[in-house]
């Protein structure tokens, strides 16, 4: 009897490796400044390249993974990612410009990261597990809990052992991946469709309820990530504390509330309807956007933000769990698009904020007011796809 919940570790522990990925290198951005005296305006590209090549990846997989196969694919998602983490170690002081090293170790964990966001829902999907859409939810929690453990455990190291000896916690966080590498070599893997009975990408853009799950997945990403973005800024206001004691405590607090919300739905999904339950969310994201845009108490504002993250648990599982529902001969292409929407947003979403803000001499309350559209649209989204049949 095959054991699909070994699968399913190996899942988990695949989100939390997109977590060590996405987490640690921010919070050597200042060591990277100071040790290597890489100019700031560069060292904003380092997350610049990571979701860049993520999202090349996601557009790479909607054409290959299926020719390639997912247990090949998936096992190079766990290589790339310990290998890049290994290099991010070395390769700064084997080049004459550290930062070419940091930047080729990134887009190389990047590519693991991006396949990990592409196949593990799909491989999760295709198990014959009972109420997947609380499954699915259980599973996204892991990414949120995983960006805690990275934060704090790292955190925690830099502050007993000496951020300079932050090389060896990165080898530490590639053990991760490389024991997963062993889980997804022998796990039980399945697929979504038959070999060739997908629908191809130009069959899913010809069909309108795909173009409402991309946008749904796109507001998905810039509602979370719009907000997520300013919670360290909330939290250096709201409590007094410095910078970089406010870049942890705010993305943290809105990293457990979204694990939260992911897991409540993971253990009671099952008893809830998962559109209504989205829909309640967006209202309440909706809701924590006025909050932290009108607000003139820095403490509600921070409430607002913090809120916000359990509001946005649900929305990337809960689409694509609802994309799977209404066309479930989407097949692997449906996921690798989605999550490239998704991408799209998180992108989009903080650009924009940050323009708005900009442009209004620096008055973040208005950057957010216009994030505002995101969970409205949102909320549109939801309700027309209550209305379509499914495809």
């Amino acid at each position: 009897m095959k054991n699909y919940k070994k699968t399913l570790i190996a899942c988990y522990l695949g989100f939390i490796t997109q977590a060590i990925a996405a987490n640690f290198a921010p919070l050597l951005f200042l060591t990277f400044h100071k040790s290597f005296q890489i100019p700031l305006g560069k060292i904003a590209l380092i997350s610049t390249s990571f979701f860049f090549t993520q999202l090349v990846i996601d557009i790479l997989c909607a054409k290959t993974v299926d020719r390639i196969g997912y247990r090949k694919c998936i096992v190079a998602s766990e290589v790339f990612s310990a290998l890049g983490l290994i290099c991010l170690a070395f390769l700064p002081d084997l080049f004459p410009d550290p930062f070419t090293g940091i930047i080729i170790s990134v887009i190389i964990y990047a590519m693991g990261s991006g396949l990990i966001e592409v196949l593990c829902s799909p491989i999760v999907e295709a198990c014959p597990f009972d109420h997947k859409e609380a499954v699915m939810s259980l599973l996204h929690s892991f990414y949120c809990w995983g960006s805690v453990a990275v934060i704090v455990l790292s955190t925690l190291f830099f502050t007993v052992f000496g951020i300079e000896h932050w090389r060896f916690i990165a080898c530490v966080w590639a053990l991760v991946p490389l024991y997963n590498i062993y889980n997804f070599m022998t796990c039980p893997i399945e697929h979504l469709v038959e070999d060739g009975a997908g629908l191809r990408i130009k069959d899913l853009l010809k069909l309108p309820i795909f173009w409402i799950s991309i946008i749904l997945m796109i507001c998905s990403g810039a509602s979370e990530l719009s907000m997520a973005q300013w919670a360290s800024a909330y939290a250096e206001s709201a409590l007094g504390l410095s910078k970089t004691l406010g870049d942890l405590v705010g993305p943290c607090l809105f990293a457990i509330m979204m694990g939260i919300s992911r897991t409540i739905f993971g253990k009671y999904g099952e008893k809830l309807d998962l559109m209504k339950y989205m829909l309640c969310c967006g209202a309440l994201c909706l809701v924590c956007y006025i909050t932290a845009s009108l607000s003139q108490a820095p403490m509600i504002g921070l409430l607002g933000c913090v809120i916000c993250g359990f509001s946005v648990g649900i929305m990337w599982p809960g689409t694509i769990s609802i994309s799977s529902r209404k066309i479930p001969a989407g097949g692997t292409a449906m996921f690798a698009l989605l999550a490239m929407a998704g991408d799209i947003g998180g992108a989009v979403g903080p650009g924009l904020v940050g323009m708005v803000t900009q442009n209004a001499g620096d008055d973040l309350h208005a950057g957010l007011m216009i994030g505002c559209i995101f969970p409205a649209v949102l909320i549109i989204s939801i309700l027309l796809l209550k209305m379509m049949k499914n495809d």
